[in-house]
């Protein structure tokens, strides 16, 4: 008969000493920590991100701890309350990394907890604010707050019992106010172009509504920096759990895995104290939308590339394009000779240890990032990843027949899948089934019918110079095979 499985303690404060000397744990005191930050959004992405940076910040700096803040669902909450808010984190390179995260020393959810919520934006000790609410918890419409959504409609007629993040900052910072404590500094880090600036509209907005005093206040008082956010960070599922237990020799109830990378850029704006966040590797700086801009052009422009010619090609990951030489050849060639020298980096950002970082990123053979999904919405991306770029280098007098080539690739890749019966995830899949459908191979044919796209290629489809390039990279990938995609990209490597 075999013998019974070893039935696992939970991971807590007291199983912290029995964990494997191969896992990382706090190099803290839990019980010397206080809270200092209080963030909404405790979901996985700042558990693997923000909380890590804090977490290598509390052995000198206890005061900037963690209250973890769920506004609707008390999941991360249930999970982790019962572990004394500790959880695993798996930083998957060559070899994977454990190490446990104590930085959430306190975990709420705001559905049945608001008194508590509002105690601790109102406690003094509090001095940053960050979220990671995703888009949608903005409440926006366009760039306005959305005073029909249905939690500002309620926090507007009960703004003492809020539901909605925007409905939260005020109240905390409207206690803060009567009770003449310092204001907190909102650092939004969900990624927004320009999303302090956002939400600092959407918070006044709101103000203006309940106590235009509170607003006034808040336009002088308050700041909302920019930030830029960085690392990819897969799923939970039950295969990471099953390693975790493993790894730990204790059951966690939600552990949370990312890629070794990060990166965090911060406006050096704040109205309040701030932890030491560059001793740690995050950046800080004025110039959140330059370092916006190289992501965009440089990470996800290549990205994209890699994404249209690697499926023409019939590769399934990143990795796996960037196994593929001529490919991951073409694109290191594409941002080191094509796209950096077309942009205006920020100071500091260096543009080649960038860029290396980038390549060994995408070469992680951990991080199964499948090239279907980022060929999603490509008439919503290219014009922002790659015809920007393209613009410039127009303008600047620079070669662009190697940015043409990707852009090709999207014009094949939507002609195959059209003819495939195969339906686009992109919110112009029926033009763009009509076009792909309509192609014969006829490179001024095919690129005119899809430059007529204005949504896409306006302004650029007028140029002449764009126009010329742009049936050359078509007619260069022949018949769109992984043969004539190679060889395409071999005589670009050449020429």
């Amino acid at each position: 008969m075999a013998a019974a499985s070893r039935i696992l303690p939970r991971l807590s404060a007291q199983a912290l000493a029995d964990l494997p000397p191969t896992v990382a744990r706090p190099a803290y005191a839990l019980e010397r920590t206080r809270i200092g930050i209080v963030h909404l959004g405790a979901g996985a992405f700042h558990r693997a991100h923000q909380a890590v940076y804090v977490d290598d910040l509390l052995a000198d700096h206890p005061d900037w701890a963690i209250c973890g803040v769920s506004l609707h669902n008390g999941e991360v909450r249930d999970a982790l309350r019962p572990q004394d808010g500790l959880y695993a984190l798996a930083l998957l390179g060559p070899q994977t990394a454990w190490r446990v995260i104590g930085a959430l020393r306190e975990l709420l959810c705001a559905r049945d907890e608001g008194t508590a919520v509002l105690a601790r934006l109102a406690d003094p000790a509090v001095r940053l604010v960050t979220l990671t609410i995703t888009e949608k918890g903005y409440c926006l419409a366009g760039e306005d707050l959305d005073f029909t959504h249905p939690d500002i409609v309620h926090d507007l007629a009960a703004p003492a019992t809020p539901r909605s993040a925007i409905g939260y900052l005020a109240a905390g910072l409207r206690e803060r106010r009567q009770r003449g404590i310092a204001p907190y500094t909102v650092l939004s880090c969900d990624n927004l172009a320009g999303n302090g600036h956002r939400l600092r509209r959407a918070v006044l907005q709101y103000a203006q509504r309940i106590d235009t005093a509170l607003a006034a206040w808040i336009e002088a008082e308050v700041a909302f920096p920019c930030s830029m956010v960085d690392s990819i960070t897969p799923a939970t599922d039950d295969a990471l759990r099953g390693r975790a237990d493993a790894a730990l020799g204790c059951v966690d109830a939600w552990p949370i895995q990312r890629e070794t990378y990060a990166q965090w850029v911060i406006e050096d704006r704040f109205c309040n104290e701030r932890p030491p966040f560059e001793r740690l590797g995050a950046t800080l700086s004025h110039d959140i939308a330059g370092y916006d801009r190289a992501k965009l052009r440089l990470l996800n422009g290549a990205h994209s590339s890699l994404a249209y010619l690697g499926s023409l090609m019939e590769l399934d990951s990143v990795a796996d394009a960037m196994g593929a030489p001529a490919l991951a050849g073409f694109v290191e060639r594409l941002m080191r000779g094509h796209i950096a020298p077309a942009i205006a980096l920020p100071e500091g950002l260096e543009a080649d240890r960038y860029i290396g970082a980038i390549l060994e990123r995408f070469r992680n053979p951990s991080i199964r990032h499948r090239l279907s999904q980022i060929a999603w919405d490509g008439s919503q991306k290219l014009p922002v990843r790659l015809l920007g770029t393209l613009g410039e280098s127009l303008a600047q007098g620079r070669s662009i027949d190697a940015l043409c080539l990707p852009i090709a690739a999207w014009m094949h890749f939507v002609r195959r899948q059209a003819q495939r019966g195969v339906a686009l995830v992109d919110p112009l899949n029926e033009r763009l089934t009509a076009v792909g459908l309509a192609c014969t191979g006829d490179p001024a044919a095919d690129v005119a019918a899809f430059l007529a796209i204005k949504e896409v290629f306006a302004p650029w489809s007028g140029e002449a110079a764009y126009v010329a390039a742009q049936q050359r990279a078509y007619a260069a990938l022949g018949d769109a095979s992984p043969s004539s995609v190679s060889r395409a990209l071999g005589e670009s490597l050449s020429g």
